[in-house]
């Protein structure tokens, strides 16, 4: 392994513990379903968007390391573009065209786990948006497992009408603000081949809600204040 490639691993490693710490003594951060994700080898990972938070909490709680989706445009800032970079994050433009398309597919060519948020962007309401149809193409073209996440709680915690996010200390009385993250049964692509868009979009964004009530029903809430650690291991 090149020494480049040793220093950004151990970089991710290091920010990833400490994220995963930080949300749990911050939000009472539970994660559940890892053994749904493949360890190894090429994974398309779909999740629900609810804060700036969630690639990283979907990093914390995933058990191999992840390559995100990011806009172009962040690489402008050398510091945050150096962030960016240690944690394998790819620039794509705004929106989801043909160049992010084959961004994506020729990392999963490299036999990475990549991470996207198929609604497109953060929800206003808490509620779990429709899928862009973009994604369709994406969907219609991968051969590896698909991996349906659900985040839940971030939303209360972060919503993309504050500039700082609310705490929820563990230690505290919870104020309902916990967060989760679940991850959901692999997808076999093969399922998507001959169905229409409008279906593929419906099954999909199915199994994402599944996901995401899984990890409303194991997150922390205002009437459920006992700990209890996540099964991060």
């Amino acid at each position: 392994m090149a020494l480049a490639e040793l220093t950004a691993e151990t970089l991710y490693r290091a920010s990833d513990l400490a994220a995963f710490y930080a949300f749990t003594f911050g939000w009472s951060f539970r994660a559940t379903g890892r053994e749904n994700l493949p360890r190894t080898g090429p994974v398309l990972l779909v999740a629900n968007h609810q804060s700036f938070a969630d690639p990283v909490l979907v990093g914390a709680a995933a058990p191999r390391w992840l390559t995100y989706l990011a806009r172009s445009s962040l690489w402008n800032n050398r510091l945050l573009g150096r962030l960016i970079d240690a944690y394998r994050a790819v620039p794509i433009d705004r929106g989801f065209g043909k160049e992010g398309l084959q961004t994506v597919l020729d990392q999963l060519a490299k036999g990475r786990a990549v991470l996207m948020f198929p609604e497109g962007e953060r929800t206003h309401t808490g509620e779990l948006q429709p899928l862009k149809p973009g994604v369709s193409l994406l969907v219609k073209r991968v051969t590896c497992p698909i991996v349906p996440v659900g985040v839940a709680g971030a939303y209360r915690a972060w919503p993309r009408t504050r500039k700082v996010p609310l705490l929820d200390p563990l230690p505290l009385a919870s104020c309902g603000r916990g967060i989760a993250v679940a991850f959901g049964r692999p997808i076999d692509p093969a399922r998507y081949k001959t169905m229409d868009r409008e279906a593929m979009l419906v099954d999909l964004g199915a199994a994402i809600r599944t996901a995401y009530e899984a990890a409303e029903r194991v997150r922390r809430r205002a009437d459920n204040t006992g700990p209890k650690p996540s099964d991060r291991e």
